[in-house]
């Protein structure tokens, strides 16, 4: 089963979240309706950049290396594969 690491953003170069799960859709829908505390008090609500790995074990080592990050790493990913922080909610594997 595919498992997602994901940012999502209040704004560019603005508060994020970093998280991983094995349904992003579903997960993303969460955030915006306010189910977890930090993404709702900073008003998280854009899903900027995520990616697909083909097991947990390397979704979760994966998450807890960029939750690691100096802050500018986390953004220059970002920027990297979307440079505007766009919402690429529409991008999520069906």
């Amino acid at each position: 089963m595919a498992q997602y690491v994901y940012i999502m953003a209040s704004r560019p170069g603005g508060a994020i979240h970093i998280g991983r799960t094995g349904n992003l859709a579903a997960r993303v829908e969460a955030h915006r309706a306010g189910l977890s505390a930090h993404t709702a008090k900073y008003k998280i609500r854009t899903l900027v950049w995520f990616e697909v790995h083909e097991d947990f074990a390397n979704s979760l080592q994966r998450e807890r290396a960029i939750k690691r990050w100096p802050r500018v790493w986390k953004n220059a990913l970002i920027a990297e594969h979307n440079p505007h922080w766009r919402d690429v909610t529409a991008l999520i594997p069906v």
